[in-house]
């Protein structure tokens, strides 16, 4: 080896203060440091997999979080509409005792199909009428319905709504097992409710359901929202399903309950009724608007024929305009006079001193018509005369909300008696008739016209006229009997005033051994 190399590796030497080399300890602390390096980049390793494993952990827990949230709402959804059936379930066993010849035993549950808004039209008992065949529609068709709007352009002018006449908590809460109804339309849907008001419909009268299925179903589906503007005999009277029949009788004699006040006056009028004995409900059809309408003026002097006619013109709804009086009332088509319905009572042996109460409006021609009524019968009253103007006063300008007062007190007279084949006697008839055939007499006025005049000319004696009165009227009197059907709806009997898919079995007469 060179001097040069030598001298190269001695310097590389190191010794210590003894003389030794440090060369091993070198060596070990070298090992040592890379040890180190080792072990904080293990460290660093293990805690980065630690902070990667957390975060795994973090996000596992998130998600098995989230999975439990929908695991809970889907079981809460459950339990609430679990209760919503129960609650259904129990409502329909507590009100048991209002579905009297109801075959809808079981709640009945949909998807809702859309909305439908209805304007129900004409006087109170035709708007009824209307509002429980919409109820059925809606109830058929899956859809959800709106408290109805009732008329306000009609001849009576009353802007009484639905909740100043029928109890409207009742009637939603009485229905809800069948059909879902709410008092205004959803927020979400009131825009398309604006569009279906400007162009509403008008079902075609006396249809089926298969109509309402085939013709009106997928309009609502389409549109979400429907309105219909008129209401009035829009279902037909036969050939529909036996529980659609039944559920319109639910409707019409369950579910549509007067409001309060109502309730209480008419108790009240039937009460200062009832404490002076029997008394007979007399619908007498005389008021000057039917009159109008009808063109009838028998017994009208020239002045008050001119006064008819020109208001009858004035109505353009009315579309009728020339009509011959002297041959519609020999064809039964006109009310009756007070003095054609004192001599068909009288002729009946109706008893003088039964109260007589006047469940109409005012009579066209005052006192000076009503005499005969009077001298033949005189103990009649009307709600006017029984009442304080102070508690008439919350209704006197409601004419529907008057009419209402005389449906209570007709519905739980001894005897009604309607003059005319209007919508409030074809539907107390209806009611009489569900309540267990109470005594209405329905008068035959093609009958009694003629034999008025056969009398009053002196053709006929009062015992031969009493006889054919009493003849023509024995099976008029309110007794279960067949609905009469036509080729014509309008010549049928109305659904309304013989419901007898609803009514009670008459009793059986057993025959004499």
């Amino acid at each position: 080896m060179s001097s040069k190399a030598m001298v190269g590796v001695e310097e590389s030497k190191t010794v210590d203060s003894k003389g030794n080399s440090n060369i091993g300890e070198f060596k070990l602390e070298k090992s040592k440091s890379l040890n180190n390096i080792a072990r904080v980049k293990s460290d660093q390793k293990s805690n980065s997999l630690f902070i990667s494993r957390s975060r795994l952990s973090r996000l596992l827990l998130c998600r098995l979080g989230a999975i439990a949230m929908l695991v809970l709402s889907a079981y809460m959804l459950e339990l609430s509409t679990l209760r919503e059936v129960m609650r259904s379930r129990v409502f329909m066993l507590r009100s048991s005792s209002l579905n009297i010849n109801d075959p809808l035993q079981s709640a009945h549950f949909y998807d809702n199909n859309g909305f439908l808004t209805i304007s129900a039209n004409g006087g109170l008992n035709q708007m009824r009428a209307g509002i429980c065949d919409m109820v059925a529609i809606a109830r058929y068709l899956n859809v959800t319905l709106i408290i109805p709007e009732l008329d306000e352009t009609s001849f009576w002018h009353d802007r009484s709504g639905f909740q100043d006449i029928f109890d409207v908590d009742y009637f939603i809460k009485s229905l809800r097992d069948q059909v879902r109804i709410l008092k205004e339309i959803p927020d979400e849907q009131k825009k398309n409710a604006e569009i279906a008001k400007l162009y509403p419909i008008s079902p075609t009268r006396w249809s089926t359901i298969s109509y309402y299925n085939k013709v009106i179903l997928p309009q609502i589906k389409k549109n979400q929202v429907l309105h219909f503007n008129q209401t009035d005999f829009r279902l037909a009277n036969n050939h529909l399903p036996l529980e659609l029949q039944q559920f319109r009788c639910r409707v019409n004699f369950k579910a549509l309950r007067f409001v309060r006040p109502l309730e209480e006056l008419g108790r009240k009028i039937v009460r200062l009724l009832r404490e002076k004995g029997p008394f007979l409900a007399l619908h007498l059809r005389y008021e000057k608007d039917m009159l109008a309408f009808s063109g009838c003026t028998e017994g009208c002097n020239n002045n008050e024929i001119v006064e008819l006619t020109k208001m009858r013109f004035a109505y353009p709804w009315w579309k009728q305009k020339l009509i011959n009086s002297v041959k519609r009332r020999k064809d039964g088509a006109c009310p009756l006079t007070p003095e054609e319905t004192a001599l068909a009572l009288r002729a009946m042996d109706i008893d003088p001193s039964t109260q007589i109460y006047i469940a109409a409006g005012d009579i066209y021609g005052g006192e000076r018509r009503m005499t005969p009524l009077r001298l033949a019968f005189p103990h009649f009253v009307n709600k006017k005369s029984l009442l304080d103007h102070s508690e008439l006063g919350p209704f006197w300008n409601h004419s529907n909300q008057m009419a209402a007062l005389d449906y209570i007190v007709s519905m739980e007279s001894d005897i009604f008696v309607p003059t005319y084949k209007g919508n409030m006697a074809r539907l107390v008839e209806g009611h009489r008739r569900y309540m267990g055939f109470k005594t209405t007499i329905l008068l035959d006025r093609k009958l009694i016209v003629n034999l008025t005049d056969e009398y009053k000319n002196g053709s006929l004696s009062w015992d031969e006229f009493s006889k054919a009165v009493k003849t023509g009227h024995t099976d008029r009197m309110g007794a279960p009997t067949s609905r009469k059907m036509a080729k014509y709806p309008m010549l049928e009997d109305y659904f309304y005033a013989n419901p007898q898919e609803c009514l009670p079995s008459p009793p059986k007469i057993s025959n004499p051994a």
